[in-house]
């Protein structure tokens, strides 16, 4: 028999990597919110992966009371991650998965680019995706981990935040609005820059936006996390002492428009 995973948050996302795991005879121990985690570790102390797949607003919480059998082994796939976020629970080498398909109530997933895995375990993640013919790699080194998970950033704040102002598909966006596109993503990028801590290939990250935007040039741009989205982003940017006009210019007229 296969070694267990432990599935953490069994929401959309995680049912697409529990479906994974379970085709390549994997167990899977699933931990909701009603489940006694505590008492889930006793009973598995060395899964192969404990794979957090919660959503951003319950990240930090839910890391915190991860038990310390499973901090070794943890894995993580939530937008709006970078380095920082796994470092600040103590979280040295993580599984990081950088999806690029999306996953939504009553429908199967949908696939944009193929998706980044990192660390101890991704050839297991790897495995559990091709099973059901999601493209994936792995990554060689933190580097280029961190590139993609600044890449995945760009695309999701940009065409959220863009979208809170044009509405329409990424396709339409980059079409028709490059300049206002061009414009946030900058300043989304000053942001992730300061919460790297350096200069970022601004050059190469656009070249990465545009190729995911290519994916599926369909994909709506405003989902329902959009506004929350841009309040973190601005949240930010005040700790860093960025100005980001733009950015503050979307949010008075989001708040004019509210009136």
């Amino acid at each position: 028999m296969q070694e267990p995973v432990v599935v953490v948050g069994i929401g959309e996302m995680g049912s697409v990597f529990t479906r994974g795991f379970l085709r390549t005879s994997h167990p899977v121990y699933p931990v909701s919110r009603r489940t006694n985690i505590d008492a889930v570790a006793k009973a598995v102390p060395a899964p192969a992966l404990a794979l957090v797949a919660v959503g951003e607003d319950d990240l930090h919480p839910v890391l915190r009371r991860l038990p310390a059998p499973w901090r070794d082994r943890a894995g993580l796939l939530q937008n709006e991650l970078l380095p920082a976020d796994w470092r600040e629970h103590d979280i040295a080498h993580p599984t990081v998965v950088v999806v690029w398909f999306e996953k939504k109530k009553g429908q199967d997933y949908k696939v944009l680019i193929p998706t980044p895995v990192y660390g101890p375990a991704a050839p297991l993640v790897e495995e559990a995706l091709e099973s059901l013919d999601i493209p994936c790699w792995e990554l060689e080194t933190e580097a280029e981990l961190e590139y993609e998970l600044v890449r995945k950033n760009v695309y999701i704040l940009t065409t959220n935040i863009c979208g809170l102002v044009v509405g329409g598909t990424v396709g339409e966006l980059w079409d028709r609005h490059r300049e206002l596109a061009l414009e946030v993503a900058g300043e989304v990028m000053d942001i992730q820059a300061w919460r790297v801590g350096h200069h970022l290939d601004r050059e190469r990250l656009v070249e990465g936006l545009e190729e995911a935007i290519a994916g599926d040039l369909h994909h709506q741009c405003m989902g329902r996390s959009a506004p929350a989205r841009l309040a973190r982003a601005l949240a930010q940017a005040d700790e860093a002492g960025l100005k980001v006009p733009r950015l503050r210019r979307i949010r008075q007229e989001q708040a004019a428009g509210a009136e």
